[in-house]
């Protein structure tokens, strides 16, 4: 079976939630605490790629920091800004993210991992 790593964050349900679910189907994936080893910017970008998503669309909007920011969901600023953005603040990244591949998705719900299989 191909190499699986997730995102995860321990305090998060949805994060615990998805990585049970992947030891259940007998994925044993590489697990990054994101908030300890904060990606770089080529990885926010590689991770970027695999999901198909814009950053914006896997953002923490609701995140106290990104009101302090004074971000927007409308702001125009480029993919390498938003970038940048989650590798100074990576709280703002949603979670989990599970990368197998030449893909990624987000655990929410957890059951889109699933489709990774």
């Amino acid at each position: 079976m191909a190499n699986f790593m997730i995102y995860h964050n321990p305090r998060c349900s949805k994060s615990r939630r998805t990585l049970a679910l992947l030891k259940e189907n007998g994925v044993d994936p590489d697990v990054v605490e994101y908030l300890k080893e904060v990606p770089k910017v080529k990885e926010l970008e590689v991770i970027c790629a695999k999901l198909g998503k814009a950053p914006l669309e896997w953002t923490r909007t609701g995140e106290s920091v990104f009101k302090e920011l004074g971000l927007s969901k409308k702001d125009e600023r480029s993919q390498g800004e938003w970038l940048q953005i989650l590798a100074r603040n990576p709280i703002l990244i949603e979670r989990p993210i599970v990368v197998c591949g030449g893909k990624a998705v987000l655990g929410r719900p957890p059951e889109n991992v699933l489709e990774l299989l």
